[in-house]
């Protein structure tokens, strides 16, 4: 979130099918070259009338698939469900958190600001009554209730979040004009003066989608007319403003307000909402992406790559080859050149460093929490479109590595940064005295891990995700149950329940990490074939009640280097990412936990790195293959470093809490030394 401190910038048969083309959207159409000439200018959008015929089928909303042809569509969460594991264990601490958060002191700003009486107790940090961003929590709170209702089916958080919805449409008629939200509206003509103001329109975002999240998933009109206000009031706002003059105001962070209002437009057929959204379009951002150029250096991360989902949801809807690029080329290019061995991205909120190049990237404040959530919900938008299992080889590491270890298991508390240099350790958000923007996308990632686990077609189902859970899919009579304790199981176990004998095909991902000897049974038989990492086995069949898959997929060791930098390198085992414990020494608890009262702090005041993690191999290729650590006999997960002058235990960097630790080692070799 802009506004941080340390932002220093303004099978019977089997088959193998291969990922679709990347380029096969704009194939036959024209090249990318092409596209990046192509004039882009905000608000530019021929045909609101056919746009509205699009969206519109028999006088009813379209839906949100638009004009794409989605090859590999996320089951809806409702059919999917958790079975035990760390992904449920983890689910169940976010929930309690929610659960202890008070209606009357969520909505308390939001009545102030509208006139009405409230004798609640303020919230702290973010959503103190004198911070500008106040009222983006209650948005991310709202969306938080509806996931988890979808999810888990908890009925006590979707009623709480119609209470908050119920009392922000009272804030809303209040106002009279559709505006809502917890600071005034003097806040947007500072905006417009180009006077200094936080972010209003990222605010109004969390907001509008939160409202957005309790119709799609609870089926409240309330929170639908609330939404569409909303809209009609950033409509009537814009719609005085010249494109210069929007340009400029969208210097400051706006969010995935674009992604918002396509959202609504889809869900209502409502043409006024499209419009408005292309309104939060920047030509000077997207422009070079559409044409394949890196020109991230500078940016402020998170601020970006919400701009790009609403990239990705408005080619959705219209087919704009434009949009696809934009999406895909960020993806490529922040996934390849600009994370670390997370698949997290930033350093001090931003990409301060060459495409590529790491090497001075590491510290207390790489990287932040929010910059994971939103390259996994891009990552759902893009997977969709080809089914390559590319992208959730990536959505796997991250959402392992880079978002399952940034909550306390205790108490459901979140982390704003995930340092990834050596020797620090892990800090959590309070109760009532943070609400920082990580809190909020971590309270929304938590609820909502049913997704994507499971996709589908017409006619297949792909499992995506090695997580214990169940997806039922009643078009075809058919759930699929996943068995597993991945990753100390090195594969899974599918079943299937079937109303009767059904076709379809079920594909397994085969992950790129995957060793040499994976097998897959079949009713305790084995397949004579297996598929190649980095692919997806297709199993196609008549699907009997009771049929059942043993898949084995087999992990190793192995290293990756920091990119820049070869001789610093990080240890995973399979896709987990592993740390090195370098103890508690001198920590407290004071130090692991944003205070409850005074300032917040979205790091430990005056922290200071402790402990080394240095290795000394014989050669470049025992460091590449890991040669210098070794399984704990009895210990699931552990390994243990070897040849070296003092042993370091190393665990999932997940499981690492209450301590020191180090993710990546500088490493020497003999080589090296005679060269010295």
């Amino acid at each position: 979130m802009f506004g941080g401190r340390l932002w220093r910038r303004t099978e019977g048969d089997v088959n193998f099918p291969k990922g679709v083309s990347r380029r096969q959207f704009v194939s036959g159409v024209m090249s990318s070259a092409a596209l990046a000439c192509l004039p882009k200018t905000a608000g530019a959008f021929a045909g609101g009338a056919a746009f509205e015929d699009l969206l519109l089928q028999g006088g009813r909303p379209h839906g949100p698939e638009g004009r794409v042809t989605l090859l590999a569509a996320p089951f809806p969460m409702e059919q999917v469900r958790l079975l035990d594991g760390p992904f449920l264990d983890a689910t169940k601490a976010n929930l309690q958190y929610l659960h202890s958060l008070p209606v009357d002191r969520l909505v308390h700003n939001f009545r102030v600001n509208a006139g009405l009486a409230s004798t609640a107790e303020p919230l702290g940090g973010w959503e103190a009554p004198d911070c500008e961003l106040r009222g983006h929590f209650t948005g991310h709170f709202l969306s938080a209730c509806a996931l988890a209702y979808a999810s888990t089916g908890d009925v006590e958080l979707k009623t709480k979040g119609e209470a908050v919805v119920a009392e922000l449409a009272k804030c809303q008629d209040a106002k009279g004009n559709g505006y809502l939200s917890a600071f005034p509206e003097s806040f947007f003509d500072r905006l417009s003066d180009g006077k200094g103001v936080w972010a209003p329109f990222y605010t109004l975002h969390k907001i509008m989608a939160g409202n957005l999240d309790m119709y799609t998933y609870c089926q409240s009109e309330q929170a639908l007319a609330v939404a569409e206000g909303m809209a009609r009031w950033m409509g009537h706002w814009t719609n005085g403003i010249s494109d210069d003059h929007m340009q400029r105001i969208l210097k400051t962070e706006y969010g995935g307000t674009n992604e918002a209002l396509y959202n609504l437009s889809a869900i209502t057929g409502k043409w006024q909402y499209f419009r408005t959204a292309t309104r939060f379009e920047q030509p000077d951002y997207f422009g070079p992406l559409a044409g394949h150029r890196d020109e991230l250096k500078g940016l402020h991360t998170n601020t970006n790559i919400p701009k790009v989902i609403g990239a990705a949801r408005r080619y959705e809807l219209t087919g704009d080859p434009y949009y696809h690029e934009v999406a895909e080329y960020f993806w490529e290019e922040v996934t390849q050149e600009r994370a670390y061995v997370t698949g997290g991205t930033s350093n001090g909120e931003g990409w301060d460093t060459d495409a590529g190049n790491l090497s001075k990237a590491l510290s207390l404040w790489s990287e932040e929490c929010c910059c994971g959530y939103n390259m996994l919900k891009l990552t759902r938008h893009v997977h969709q479109w080809t089914a390559d299992p590319r992208y959730m080889d990536y959505y796997e590491r991250t959402l392992f590595n880079s978002r399952l270890g940034t909550q306390h298991p205790d108490n459901g508390m979140k982390m704003y940064y995930f340092p990834l240099e050596t020797g620090y350790w892990k800090f959590f958000h309070s109760q009532f005295n943070s609400f920082w923007c990580c809190t909020g996308t971590g309270v929304e990632e938590f609820s909502k891990f049913t997704d994507t686990i499971y996709s589908h077609n017409e006619h297949d189902v792909f499992v995506n995700l090695f997580i214990a859970s169940e997806v039922r899919w009643p078009e075809k009579g058919l759930t699929v149950r996943q068995k597993t304790s991945f990753p100390e199981q090195e594969g899974t176990s599918i079943t299937v329940k079937a109303e009767k004998p059904v076709q379809a095909g079920i594909n397994i991902r085969i992950p790129s990490w995957a060793a040499d000897g994976g097998t897959v049974e079949l009713n305790g038989k084995a397949l004579p074939v297996f598929s190649s990492p980095g692919s997806y086995l297709r199993i196609t069949r008549e699907w009997a009640d009771g049929d059942r898959l043993e898949v084995k997929l087999p992990m190793r060791l192995r290293t990756e280097p920091l990119l820049g930098d070869r001789t610093q390198v990080a240890a995973l085992y399979g896709p987990i990412v592993l740390a090195g414990r370098l103890g508690a020494e001198g920590l407290t608890e004071a130090m692991q936990f944003d205070p409850d009262h005074g300032p917040t702090q979205l790091a430990p005041p005056h922290a200071e790195a402790k402990g080394s993690a240095n290795i000394f191999a014989k050669s470049a290729e025992e460091i590449r293959t890991a040669a210098w650590l070794e399984p704990v006999k009895g210990q699931p997960l552990t390994f243990t470093t070897v040849g070296q002058k003092n042993a370091t235990m190393l665990i999932p960097l997940n499981q690492i809490f209450g301590e020191r630790y180090a993710v990546y080692w500088k490493t020497s070799t003999h080589a090296e030394d005679s060269d010295s």
